[in-house]
């Protein structure tokens, strides 16, 4: 955050960083490269469990016709 701050943090194609969301999802990538103990990604499953039960509401939906 103090580079982010300081306007000196550049992401990975070596562009100046303007958000804030930004400059930490590269502050928590770079800790966790050093090893440090940080909260896990986001995961992918909820996305996979709404399509899954939307899946259903419409098969459902289907069969009443």
């Amino acid at each position: 955050m103090h580079e982010f701050k300081r306007g000196k943090l550049k992401s990975g194609s070596g562009k100046k960083v303007k958000s804030r969301k930004q400059a930490i999802a590269i502050g928590l990538s770079e800790a966790r490269r050093k090893g440090k103990k940080v909260p896990k990604r986001k995961s992918s499953k909820k996305k996979s469990a709404k399509k899954k039960s939307s899946q259903r509401r419409t098969s459902k939906r289907k069969s009443r016709r």
